[in-house]
């Protein structure tokens, strides 16, 4: 049998259901097939000109182009206080009815819809609208997206597969995502083993990219309740690495780009003088900060403000110490975002050179 419409499901969040739903719309228009794209359910919204809709459908419409229209590409929207109401006051036939609407109008303009779960596969059910309930809703096959690993991933796709499986919803492969270089064939060659025994296809295994977990210095300051004192208009900056004001040394400046300088506000100064020293020796034309964080309280000295608007690095203040703030940067959790273009192009490229697509289109109906 086959499907017009695909369902992006994983294990759980921050596993990689974004950035395999943007490599598969990509991919599916670059080969010429008019693909739509819908978050049928949402947990985190944004309000825009007087639209809800989840963040993700943003991306997307900017993507691949389509006028935004909540109705059709964020349905239903589970914000703070909705699984109350809901619980209170349940509406399943009008949930549905929105999910009906939104794919039905879809699939008259396009071959193929691609759907976004939501979370791991259970989110949802407190409103009768897991990411199973959703997908045999819409008629759709599913592309399960796991973390790499061999004994613990199995493990948990078991489990998530199980609520497809209570609802018969088809599978059509596996991805497998985050897999560190140095282990792709021995967690290729297990994997393939268990999929098989399942009856289930390895669409493909994408390699770890240490690219894609670049946070911007807006969500560093965010991470630390940080205040801006210098270049906000440089937020956007990313960030490769951090470095600590006590350890910088010539051979850290000479090997990266885009460092974060995590500092005592007493003690920067001392820190930029190190740097503009070794920068000399290793004949650099730019900074190689791509922000600054200074912790603690102190005055900033006038050497330190001319360095960042010289070379237009954005400096954060905040109250908490170095140690902290290096914790709290290192548990950010980085999403794709418009302000993130390499990332879009990276996890395009990433879907392209490592996962069977003639696969799915293969159990596609256009």
């Amino acid at each position: 049998m086959k499907y017009r419409n695909i369902y992006v499901a994983a294990t759980g969040q921050h596993v990689g259901k974004t950035t395999s739903t943007l490599g598969l719309v990509a991919s599916f228009k670059q080969r010429g097939l008019g693909v739509g794209y819908c978050k049928p359910v949402g947990q985190k919204f944004l309000d825009i000109q007087n639209l809800r809709v989840d963040k993700d459908t943003l991306l997307f419409a900017d993507l691949i182009h389509f006028e935004l229209n909540p109705d059709l590409h964020s349905p239903i929207i589970l914000g703070a206080g909705a699984t109350a109401t809901y619980l209170d006051h349940p509406t399943p036939e009008l949930l549905r009815d929105r999910l009906l609407h939104a794919s039905h109008a879809l699939s008259a303009s396009n071959e193929v819809v691609i759907y976004e779960g939501t979370g791991h596969p259970g989110v949802g059910s407190v409103a009768d609208l897991s990411n199973a309930d959703v997908a045999k809703l819409l008629d759709a096959g599913v592309v399960m997206i796991v973390e790499g690993g061999i004994g613990s991933t199995i493990d948990k796709m078991n489990m998530c597969l199980a609520l497809f499986r209570e609802k018969n919803v088809p599978i059509l492969g596996v991805i497998v995502n985050k897999v560190l270089p140095d282990k792709m064939d021995k967690i290729r060659h297990y994997l393939q083993l268990k999929l098989d025994r399942m009856g289930l296809p390895l669409l493909g295994l994408m390699p770890y990219d240490r690219s894609l977990a670049f946070p911007l210095m807006k969500s560093v300051a965010d991470a630390i309740n940080g205040e801006v004192i210098y270049n906000n208009q440089q937020m956007d900056n990313k960030v490769e690495d951090i470095i600590a004001g006590s350890l910088i040394d010539m051979k850290e400046l000479k090997s990266s780009n885009n460092l974060l300088l995590v500092v005592s506000t007493t003690t920067l100064e001392k820190a930029i003088k190190k740097i503009e020293f070794f920068s000399k020796m290793l004949k650099l034309n730019e900074s190689p900060l791509a922000g600054i964080v200074a912790t603690g309280d102190g005055d900033l000295h006038s050497k330190v403000k001319k360095y960042v608007l010289q070379h237009r690095i954005p400096l954060v203040r905040t109250q908490l110490d170095s140690y902290g703030s290096v914790l709290k940067i290192s548990r950010i959790e980085v999403k794709i975002n418009l302000q993130t273009p390499w990332k879009i192009q990276r996890a395009i490229e990433l879907i392209q050179e490592n996962v069977d697509l003639d696969k799915i289109l293969n159990q596609i109906e256009q």
